[in-house]
């Protein structure tokens, strides 16, 4: 495995990349970069159900000489369900478990089909999005943040992706802002290997874009992070 400086790489080796934080759930093998095997499903719930039977479905039941799985933002349930499940496998299979930014794979998604820069837009908690800018080559541009959709519609990039990025080109059309082009795009592992090397990090911390509504016993707030 490459551990440089600049992340390591999944075009090196046997990866598993594991992602639902979104309505999305979904699984991919890959060797030196080549996808061996993968699964995308549409589910809205039941990740818990349905992860890991995606993943003994894959050749060799997904074993790998290491993890990748998205950190979010997204649903609070599904991104925990995907880190609890590559730490566990990390654990069983003595693999490194690198987490990812789940807009940068949105944005690198996204690039594939069209010419950066490009806005991420993504359905948030109470009724706001999810939003980042990234550059042309699929590094962020800003922070992570959680906007009303009037806020969101204020970015002017050309290139929009995301659950949200119909709605929010369409806000912008309506309010006399600049045109653009808008890819209604959930969050795919088997895109995972077009990820820039510098996303991936030991780092597992949940990114919730916002403080989380559910509380630990006790009464305390799960860790956050925001970048």
């Amino acid at each position: 495995m490459n551990t440089s400086k600049s992340g390591p790489d999944p075009r090196i080796g046997r990866w598993l990349a594991i992602e639902c934080t979104t309505e999305a759930c979904s699984v991919a093998l890959f060797q030196d970069g080549a996808m061996v095997a993968g699964e995308y499903r549409q589910l809205g719930r039941g990740h818990a159900e349905a992860l890991v039977p995606m993943i003994a479905a894959l050749p060799d039941r997904g074993r790998a000489e290491a993890i990748a799985v998205g950190r979010g933002p997204g649903s609070f349930t599904g991104l925990r369900i995907g880190l609890a499940a590559a730490r566990a496998l990390g654990l069983a299979w003595g693999a490194p478990v690198y987490g990812y930014p789940t807009l940068a794979l949105i944005a690198a998604m996204a690039l594939g089909r069209g010419t950066g820069p490009v806005r991420v837009a993504t359905t948030g908690g109470h009724g706001e999005w999810f939003t980042q800018g990234f550059d042309a080559v699929g590094q962020a541009l800003g922070d992570l943040l959680s906007q009303r959709p009037e806020d969101a519609m204020t970015h002017g990039e050309a290139l929009i992706a995301g659950s949200q990025a119909e709605a929010l080109l369409n806000g912008r059309r309506a309010a006399g802002g600049p045109d653009g082009l808008a890819l209604a795009l959930w969050p795919d592992a088997r895109a995972v290997a077009g990820l820039h090397p510098d996303h991936f990090s030991q780092d597992l911390t949940p990114l919730y874009g916002r403080a989380p509504d559910a509380r630990l016993p006790g009464g305390r707030l799960p860790a956050t992070s925001a970048a």
